[in-house]
């Protein structure tokens, strides 16, 4: 079992840490205001006791899932301090907006910390995350990032939430392909109209 710090209580982080939560593993929610308005509704599925600040939440953690805004990755960064060791799960997509001068957050992971980085979480819904059973069948997570390390945590950690596959894309060359998977999800579920209640399933002959 792992201890996880969730960088982003919003969406697709509270689904994630009451999949990991039910899973057994510890979750911290690292937050600048830990019990806000936004977190209270999070709070009453998980605990109050599991928010605290970022610092915090990063130190008694061996992993740790970014889930914000990507412009808002370096002061994030900031807040972390040291991660050499940890592994880092970039669950962002820049496809709007950029952490300019890092074309995705996963590469300003790569540049300014130490940690394992690894691009996973992205590439479907936060209701998907939140139930990634359809029906008998269940969903795939995908993921990309050259720590081997990082890799296996989060795959692990895929299945833990639910899912019944996570792809790997390859290395760190193939970030960008995974957010412009990403991208394509966003294009059939809402700029499509086709709903968020769909997603991706690998399957073999």
């Amino acid at each position: 079992m792992h201890k996880i710090a969730i960088i982003g209580s919003g969406n697709v982080g509270g689904a994630l840490a009451q999949q990991w939560v039910k899973a057994g593993h510890t979750v911290l929610v690292g937050a600048k205001f830990p019990l806000s308005d936004k977190n209270i509704t999070l709070a009453t599925k998980i605990g109050e006791d599991r928010f605290t600040s970022v610092a915090s939440a990063v130190k008694q953690c061996d992993v740790v899932l970014i889930a914000i805004p990507p412009t808002a990755i370096f002061d994030v960064i900031a807040e972390m301090g040291d991660v050499s060791g940890k592994v880092l799960i970039d669950a962002t997509n820049a496809v709007r907006q950029k952490p300019e001068p890092f074309a995705t957050v996963f590469h300003a992971l790569s540049e300014k910390t130490k940690g394992g980085v690894v691009k996973c979480f992205n590439t479907t819904g936060f209701e998907n995350m939140a139930n990634p059973k359809y029906g008998d069948v269940a969903l795939d997570m995908f993921m990309a990032g050259s720590s081997e390390k990082a890799r296996s945590v989060a795959r692990q950690l895929a299945l833990d939430a639910g899912f019944g596959a996570c792809w790997d894309f390859g290395g760190q060359d193939k970030v960008a392909l995974l957010e412009q998977f990403a991208l394509s999800w966003i294009n059939l579920a809402i700029m499509q109209g086709h709903g968020r209640d769909i997603a991706f399933k690998v399957i073999r002959r």
